[in-house]
């Protein structure tokens, strides 16, 4: 019996390495790719280090004293009383210990809260469940949502290289700069959290925190939400695409061409002073729709998760066709309170709202 018992744990045990050979055998942080992130990295192997030292020293001088003085080898007990030198000792040692983690920690938390003199700074609003990025000087700004499809969630597809770690719209900055991030949110708790780059912030509502971080290489680098903030926690992924400052003014030449373009059609649709309905109907409003559909809407419509009724369900939208489009729009909006700040009118526009529920009533029809 105790032979049988003992090949099984032994065959659980070589099937669960077998496994763990499989994936990567990662047990520390990740490769920094900033200057403080070495740092924070030297840090904790220090920290480490000096954890071991003591568990090493107080653990074999414990067991040392248990084996040597054990009562079958003929020792005593002693009796003794407070030693005034051993409690000087004890007391002094440790708080030199103390004093020497201390201070290069308090060196590492002073330059990670200094956040003068940017070269960059990025406001980030934290939603339920994407980001919103602003770039303050230039004047440009979009949301970030997961781009994982629906159909790797739900297990109809295989997994993609970058699983739940993939968004439409990456947040762009320049290599070498130091970038100033002012985190907030607009709904509940968040945390803005790249490990590669050493930095991560709570996005508190009502409040504006702010990091920062100055990459040293170009690459891609990928993080998460890190604070639990709903059912969708885990689909609120974080992308940093790092580029060279020829490359970053490119992109940013294009980003601010295209909120060019946006602001000019928004004008002239306003100026043809079309119904609701009517404008509905055109291409131009059903194309801007299934934009911000793309952006905001589809954690949830797409698979009719929470109540939110599941775009190209006819059975689902044609009640809330049939009452008429302008209460359509206000239970959209959140006017019956039936859409939360996750994509109601604390992150879009009314008109974005209404664009979008225009697209999926087409996709309904």
């Amino acid at each position: 019996m105790i032979r049988r018992t003992a090949h099984t744990l032994l065959a659980l045990a070589l099937s669960c390495w077998a496994g763990l050979a499989i994936g990567e055998m990662r047990f520390n942080l990740q490769d920094q790719k900033t200057a403080l992130g070495h740092a924070v990295y030297d840090l904790h192997n220090a920290i480490v280090l000096i954890c071991l030292v003591i568990f090493i020293v107080v653990f074999g001088l414990m067991f040392y004293s248990i084996w040597k003085h054990r009562k079958s080898v003929g020792h005593q007990a002693a009796h003794f009383h407070e030693n005034t030198t051993v409690e000087v000792l004890w007391t002094v040692i440790p708080f030199l210990i103390l004093l020497g983690m201390a201070y290069p920690a308090t060196k590492t938390l002073l330059a990670q809260r200094d956040t003068s003199s940017p070269d960059l700074t990025i406001k980030v609003t934290g939603y339920q469940w994407k980001w919103q990025y602003e770039y303050l000087q230039e004047n440009i700004g979009f949301f970030s949502t997961l781009a994982t499809p629906r159909a790797q969630i739900q297990n109809v597809e295989s997994k993609g290289e970058n699983y739940l770690l993939e968004v439409d719209n990456e947040l762009v900055v320049p290599v070498g700069r130091k970038v100033r991030v002012l985190l907030t949110a607009g709904d509940v708790l968040h945390a803005w959290y790249v490990p590669a780059l050493a930095v991560k912030q709570d996005a508190i509502p009502g409040f504006v925190r702010d990091t920062w971080f100055r990459a040293e290489e170009t690459g891609i680098y990928r993080g998460q939400c890190a604070e639990l903030c709903g059912k969708e926690h885990g689909y609120m992924p974080i992308v940093v695409r790092v580029v060279s400052q020829e490359d970053y003014d490119k992109w940013v030449a294009d980003q601010q061409a295209k909120a060019g373009t946006a602001i000019t059609a928004a004008a002239t649709a306003t100026a043809t002073d079309a119904p609701p309905v009517a404008a509905a109907q055109t291409a131009a409003t059903v194309a801007d729709g299934k934009t911000v559909y793309e952006q905001a809407c589809q954690l949830c419509h797409a698979a009719g998760v929470a109540g939110a009724p599941k775009t190209g369900d006819q059975a689902a939208w044609a009640p809330r066709s049939a009452k008429g489009m302008d209460v359509l729009y206000g239970h959209a909006i959140g006017g019956f309170n039936m859409m939360p700040a996750k994509g109601g009118n604390a992150a879009l526009t009314d008109e974005q709202v209404k664009a979008a529920v225009d697209h999926m009533l087409a996709q309904s029809r």
